[in-house]
């Protein structure tokens, strides 16, 4: 061969990898005829009291067993001198225990107790915190006090303040505490100045700096984070809690609203579900209830969307039909449903209505949506199921009741339940799925062929699950990815929820989450930025986007979709790469009048598919904008390998 001739050849062989390296892929979008509308509910989230979620976590009490009322009573204290557990003549029926500090019969000796919090107490140095505690004096005096203190792991003393108990009568006292000091693992500590006895009932520390301020509120930098989301609706109190271990351990909404003091406690079943994550304070005091969460719903924009038991206890830890109610005793399980639309939506004339006005919120929080159980399965479910849709249909019939599909994505439950929704006439079936990264990525035209006749689908319950169960880019890719599914079948998909939402670093028993934190930091998750797109971003209409007249479902690597926001005039095209190759893509969109637009490009994209979002290392992978010009109705891009694009084009 001549060495011109080899040159050639070469060249030839050396061009044709430079042009298979960076394949082209060209896509149409058809703005001129947008398509079904995009439900402003399509974006969502949802809550369940797991991995400390709400005590320790969400809800911003810092007292663990506040009342007294854990099995044990003192678990979470630590006391000194003379203290005593009592239930007679306390302040509050549902929970009747408190504690009588007395002299310790020595004045060098001394009463009084440590609370340990959740994981510690994380107090910040000059920050506010508000001591609150229902207090009286036993015997006759006309006044007797405690201080009040945080002190470190060494027992070094960093706030103190001193609290006149002044009555015989039950009232509540408070005091606004601030550390001298940052201190992550500090305990509140209760010391008895007086030597006649102190009673004390219901002891509470909350940060001032509150989500809108509240005294009974929400962690402010988890509840800013949720709002950040954006979310369309908010599903809440769980899943798996809603039906208890037993019928008892139920969520019961009407234990978790009223006066704070006075909300049951409720054993939770997260508790003890996977021994090697057990833990035995793990309890839920309601103090975050049903009423904060249709007021959390309100404050971040949401639909709330309220889960209620249908009778059945959990399938997973009962094997026997005994566990569950029989559907002729299922009324008072109806009549809660009843009176939970009534808390909801009800004038101050009814019962539940005049209790929501009295807590503090006269006007409705116009709930629409209600669920009937969560992951239940066989013919347990439905004949359960239809007692309910007859009597919520019978007096609100505009609540859309939404069903479910069982425990999983597909198999005999999955199939045996999405024909019995439609007979039932449900309007959405809840689908939840954990499933692997290719479950994911081979899944994204899962949608495509569901019966548009029957009811729609709610994604209650899904997140891809790595092997090693991290947060790490790839699962969040291959959501991302499968989420174009959820986009482009908008007239079949109407609401999807990321699960679960919280998990605390030292106390979680499920994983990956959405956000994680200790005491005192937050940390978003890579999967949370690909919620958050998507819920900054969801527009009024589909728009049809095809390459070879075909959806983009993974050929090539390539996954995509393309809305419109006639509000705004925005077009929204996200697009993910899950190849190992950069992609070229050329846009052309049909109906798109000539002329140079402005617009950005979000990218979210690593060469380490395992790395993630830590507390140490929280911007890890985040995304990152740059400002866009379009020309005309062509638009070119290069899509970086393993990433995930949005493209926000003003018309």
């Amino acid at each position: 061969m001549k060495r011109t001739n080899f040159i050639i050849m070469l060249l030839f062989f050396v061009t044709s990898s430079i042009q298979i390296s960076v394949s082209q892929t060209t896509i149409t979008v058809d703005v001129k005829k947008p398509g079904s509308p995009i439900q402003s509910t399509m974006y969502g989230i949802f809550f369940e009291d797991i991995n400390y979620g709400a005590d320790g976590g969400l809800y911003a009490e810092m007292i663990k067993n506040r009342s007294f009322e854990f099995p044990q009573s003192l678990l979470g204290w630590s006391t000194f001198g003379n203290v005593e557990v009592r239930t007679d003549g306390a302040p509050f029926d549902n929970n009747p225990h408190y504690v009588r500090l007395s002299y310790a019969g020595h004045d060098e000796k001394h009463t009084g107790m440590d609370n340990e919090g959740f994981f510690g107490i994380s107090v910040k140095q000059n920050a506010d915190y508000r001591f609150s505690v229902w207090a009286r004096i036993p015997q006759s005096s006309t006044s007797e006090s405690f201080r009040v203190e945080f002190v470190d792991e060494n027992s070094n003393i960093l706030a103190s303040e001193k609290i006149a108990v002044n009555s015989k009568e039950w009232k509540k006292y408070q005091v606004i505490i601030k550390s001298k000091k940052l201190e992550p693992k500090a305990r509140l500590r209760i010391f008895l100045m007086s030597k006649k006895s102190i009673d004390m009932e219901h002891v509470s520390l909350f940060p001032v700096d509150t989500w809108k301020s509240r005294e009974n509120g929400l962690r402010s930098d988890l509840a800013q984070a949720l709002y950040d989301l954006q979310p369309g609706v908010f599903r809440f109190p769980g899943g798996c809690i809603v039906e208890g271990t037993d019928l008892s351990d139920r969520y019961q909404w009407k234990n978790s609203v009223g006066p704070v003091e006075n909300r049951k406690l409720n054993l939770n079943r997260w508790q003890y579900t996977f021994p090697y994550r057990f833990f035995p304070d793990y309890y839920q005091s309601y103090g975050m209830g049903f009423y904060e969460f249709f007021q959390l719903s309100e404050d971040i924009g949401a639909e709330p969307l309220p889960v209620i038991s249908c009778g059945l206890s959990c399938q997973f830890q009962n094997h026997s039909d005994n566990a569950h109610v029989a559907v002729c005793d299922l009324q008072p399980y109806i009549q809660d449903a009843l009176d939970l639309i009534e808390f909801a939506n009800g004038d101050l004339t009814t019962k539940w209505g005049k209790l929501r006005a009295d807590m503090g919120h006269p006007a409705p929080f116009n709930m629409k949506l209600l669920a009937v159980g969560n992951e239940q399965w066989g013919s347990l479910y439905p004949e359960r199921l239809e007692p309910f849709i007859k009597a919520i249909r019978a007096k609100y019939p505009t609540v859309q009741i939404i069903g479910s599909s069982g425990p999983g994505s597909e198999g005999k439950d999955f199939e045996y339940l999405w024909p019995e929704m439609k007979r039932l006439k449900v309007d959405l079936v809840d689908e939840h799925f954990y499933r692997p990264e290719k479950w994911f990525l081979d899944g994204a035209a899962r949608y495509d062929n569901y019966d548009r006749k029957g009811p729609k689908v709610f994604a209650g319950e899904y997140a891809c699950h790595p092997k090693n169960r991290k947060n790490n880019f790839e699962s969040a890719l291959s959501e991302a990815a499968f989420m174009t599914g959820f986009e482009r079948n908008a007239d079949i998909v109407h609401m999807c929820t990321y699960a679960p939402l919280f998990a605390h670093v030292q106390g979680w028993q499920w994983r990956p989450d959405l956000i994680w934190f200790d005491n005192m930091r937050s940390v978003k998750s890579i999967n949370y930025y690909v919620q958050q797109l998507y819920g900054m971003h969801v527009g009024t209409n589909v728009l049809k986007t095809l390459s070879n007249k075909t959806p983009l479902t993974g050929q090539d690597g390539i996954y995509a979709s393309s809305a419109i926001d006639k509000v705004k005039n925005e077009i929204y095209l996200k697009i993910a790469n899950t190849s190992n190759e950069v992609k070229k893509v050329n846009y052309t969109f049909n109906g798109l009048k000539k002329g140079e637009r402005k617009g950005t490009h979000t990218i979210l994209k690593s060469d380490n598919l395992d790395i993630e979002n830590t507390l140490e290392n929280p911007f890890a992978v985040i995304p990152v904008t740059s400002e866009i010009k379009v020309s005309d109705n062509v638009f070119s891009v290069e899509l970086a390998a393993k990433s995930f694009n949005l493209y926000v084009i003003k018309q």
